[in-house]
């Protein structure tokens, strides 16, 4: 397969938690419809994003994988034959959480999980409060339109874990997120095409979209959706979603194009991990 159709949705928090997996599973049937056969959520898509405040009542939105909705969502790929990302907040046992994205392969069976590594802590992102740095390395999974990666959010901002995706041979990165006007507009337009460019494959990055004031008031920030697609040459493919409101996307990529310019640039050809020492060693 070559020519495959990848679905990003975006919204807000709907206010409870069944109402917003009933939306995600209305936009995947109309992802489906039109011909889509892969698709990503926004990051902990059953929640609101809740790392706006420190607040112990948000861990009951953490769940086991498998279950519950790993389960509803398995047989809903299954269904419509489609390959789902689906970004969960995950509960190993009691007490210990991380931010996670499973990944479930068209015929509905669960390949694996990725667990996010890099967590911030900042004001409207106390992320360290409520989860556990990620264990689970960088796996790449082989799925019915490819392999594929993950990488969440935050993570987007260090390009090791980019890095560890493309050697592990992946050609389609999922990066799902909940990000926020400021200085992080312009790293949105930079910093998935760099990573595309860098390491030969598609990124798909599906961001909120909207305030979620029926949750936080005037503490709300307002999500800046755009979510996109960038091919491996760096370049967006089509249009990027809307930035203020609610939807479900289709793009269309190509992956032969991985091959075409991995072997215009050849940079994994001409790196060099031998002289990298200082990475790890600091």
């Amino acid at each position: 397969m070559t020519i495959v159709k990848v679905a990003l949705t975006q919204t807000p928090w709907t206010g409870d938690r069944e109402s917003m997996i009933a939306l995600h599973e209305e936009y995947t049937r109309q992802a489906a419809a039109q011909g889509a056969q892969a698709i990503c959520y926004e990051e902990l898509f059953t929640g609101p994003y809740f790392g706006i405040t420190q607040d112990p009542k948000y861990y009951r939105y953490a769940e086991p994988i498998p279950g519950p909705t790993t389960e509803r969502f398995s047989a809903l790929a299954k269904e419509l034959g489609m390959v789902i990302v689906l970004p969960l907040y995950e509960e190993d046992q009691p007490g210990v959480y991380y931010n996670s994205a499973v990944v479930i392969d068209a015929d509905g069976s669960i390949l694996g999980t990725y667990r996010k590594h890099h967590l911030p802590h900042l004001p409207k992102f106390w992320e360290k409060f409520y989860f556990r740095p990620g264990n689970l390395g960088y796996p790449v999974f082989d799925t019915a339109v490819g392999k594929v990666g993950v990488y969440i959010c935050y993570d987007r901002h260090f390009p090791e874990g980019w890095r560890e995706l493309g050697l592990g041979g992946a050609e389609i990165v999922f990066n799902p997120n909940a990000t926020a006007p400021g200085i992080s507009n312009r790293n949105w337009e930079l910093e998935q095409p760099a990573a595309a460019l860098a390491n030969g494959y598609f990124v798909a990055a599906a961001n909120r979209v909207g305030a979620e004031t029926n949750e936080y008031g005037d503490e709300a920030v307002t999500f800046y959706g755009s979510s996109y697609v960038v091919g491996p040459d760096g370049m967006f493919v089509g249009d990027w979603a809307s930035s203020t409101e609610a939807e479900v996307k289709v793009w269309e990529i190509d992956l032969d194009l991985i091959r075409e310019v991995r072997e215009r640039w050849q940079f994994y050809r001409d790196r060099r991990p031998d002289s990298y020492a200082a990475i790890t060693a600091r």
